[in-house]
This record gives C-alpha cells, sequence and structure tokens, in this order.
C-alpha cells in the first residue's frame, strides 16, 4: 500500500514541479553546464527568443560532402531550451551525402520537401538495416542513438527537415570520428581491418593525423 501512495505523490510532485515555469530561453552568455544553459530571467525574455528564421534559406553545399545542416538547436534557437524539441534544415547538392552518424541525444524524424532522399539506419541488436528512397512528403524516423544516414538520389538538389526529441540532440559522424583526429594510423587499421594505404588515404581527405 506504501509503495503505490508514494508512486502517486512522486507523480504529483514531478508533475507540478515541472509546471512551476512555463519556460526556459536559454541564456547564451551564461555558462554551458552538463544539464544545459541556465534560464534567461522572465523579466528581460521578449517574443524573439522563441522564432528562428535560420531555416529560410538554403545551406552552403560547396563541401566535402555537398551537404549542409542548418541547426535550430538551443544554441541557436534560445526558446527550445529545456523543451526537448529542435529542427533543422537538411540541404543535399547532386551527389550530396550526410554519412554514417548518430545523434546520442535524440530520436530524429525527417521529412523530404524536395527531391529525392535515400535514407536509412542500422539497428544495434542485430545490425540489420532499414533503408528507402524517400520522395517529396515522405517521413522517416530515425531511433536515438542509431547509425544512420541521407544521401541524394536524385539528379536536383534535395530539401528536408527534420525535427528531434532534445534541445540538443547531438552529433558524430563516423568517417570523422575515424579518420580526422589523430589516432595513430596503427590502432585505426588493427580496429577496422583497414590497410595502411586506405587509412592514410581518408586521414589526408578528412584532415586527420598520426
Amino acid at each position: 500500500m506504501i509503495l503505490p501512495i508514494f508512486l502517486i505523490f512522486s507523480l504529483l510532485f514531478s508533475t507540478s514541479n515541472a509546471a512551476v515555469q512555463d519556460f526556459c530561453v536559454a541564456d547564451l552568455t551564461g555558462p554551458d553546464t552538463p544539464t544545459g544553459f541556465v534560464c534567461k530571467k522572465p523579466a528581460v525574455v521578449t517574443v524573439d527568443d522563441f522564432i528562428f528564421s535560420g531555416l529560410g534559406a538554403g545551406g552552403n553545399t560547396s563541401n566535402i560532402i555537398k551537404a549542409a545542416v542548418t541547426p535550430a538547436f538551443a544554441d541557436q534557437f534560445p526558446g527550445v531550451n529545456g523543451l526537448g524539441i529542435s529542427m533543422a534544415r537538411l540541404d543535399l547538392a547532386v551527389g550530396g551525402v550526410v554519412p554514417m552518424h548518430t545523434h546520442p541525444g535524440g530520436s530524429e524524424v525527417l521529412i523530404v520537401i524536395s527531391g529525392s532522399i535515400c535514407a536509412g539506419f542500422i539497428s544495434s541488436s542485430a545490425n540489420k538495416v532499414y533503408f528507402k528512397s524517400l520522395k517529396k512528403g515522405d517521413i522517416m524516423v530515425f531511433p536515438r542513438g542509431l547509425l544512420h544516414f541521407q544521401i541524394n538520389a536524385g539528379r536536383t538538389p534535395a530539401l528536408a527537415f527534420v525535427s528531434f526529441s532534445s534541445e540538443r540532440p547531438g552529433l558524430q559522424i563516423l568517417d570523422f570520428a575515424l579518420f580526422a583526429n589523430d589516432l595513430p594510423s596503427e590502432i585505426v587499421e588493427t580496429t577496422t581491418f583497414l590497410d595502411d594505404a586506405q587509412v592514410k588515404k581518408l586521414k589526408g581527405v578528412l584532415g586527420g593525423t598520426g
């Protein structure tokens, strides 16, 4: 009997505690702590803190992956701080790709606005691959923490918008994690089964050393 009562009171407490403040607009001038940004004082919060106009223009795809991601995370959009949501714009030039990557902090939902995008993810339990070519209006979900990718599958530029279940979902791109650092080539070769020439070539392309 005691446990159900305790659970009920815990739920009531957590609910009432969450309702104490309506929002926590990020104070970007304050410290960035392990739990996130501190809140702006309500007296200095304005409507502009809840508006972000950065997704209206295309990103620069003149790079090695021919892709651009424009984020609207708490770091750029203070109003989403503490709300567990954020968005981003994905531009893919012809031949563009977002290599295998993961968002450790949140799940992702992608909607194709124009063009065609081949997208997929790999499960962690059986390494099963789920991928498909998406067209305008298609939506795909990528579960939190799983490796996934997006490739322009058409002959025209592609555009998509994505939303996340976190205001700071994080990002780690596998290729850059392996080859754009100073980890000795011998270790990379041992852990990836790639030969020395391949590792050094990729390190050279992505700016790695060692």
